[in-house]
């Protein structure tokens, strides 16, 4: 059920980048604002998402898999790494400086 939820709201943030019709205007701003803010929001989390996955110690075959997911589906490949990725697994130990012997 969340899921279909989900999807719905997708849905409904699409719908905020659609074109407005007003007369007058060049066809470069008829574009309402919403479409960029959720693009840009979308962006964000995509880079957040690249970050903490190439921050992680994971095999290298399993970065490039992940990053292109979310490459290839940016607004549902970060709610796809956030719910099927054992990131608890992966972050351990990172984040921190190695001492040196």
């Amino acid at each position: 059920m969340s899921l279909s939820l989900l999807l719905q709201l997708s849905l409904a943030a699409l719908t905020l980048a659609a074109p407005v019709t007003t007369t007058g205007m060049n066809p470069s701003q008829s574009y309402g604002t919403g479409g960029g803010i959720v693009g840009f929001l979308i962006l964000i989390l995509d880079i957040l998402v690249w970050i903490e996955v190439l921050k992680s110690n994971r095999p290298p075959s399993h970065k490039i898999l992940w990053c292109l997911l979310v490459f290839i589906l940016p607004l549902v490949g970060p709610v796809l790494y956030y719910i099927f990725s054992d990131r608890a697994k992966y972050t351990e130990g990172t984040g921190g400086y190695e001492s040196i012997a």
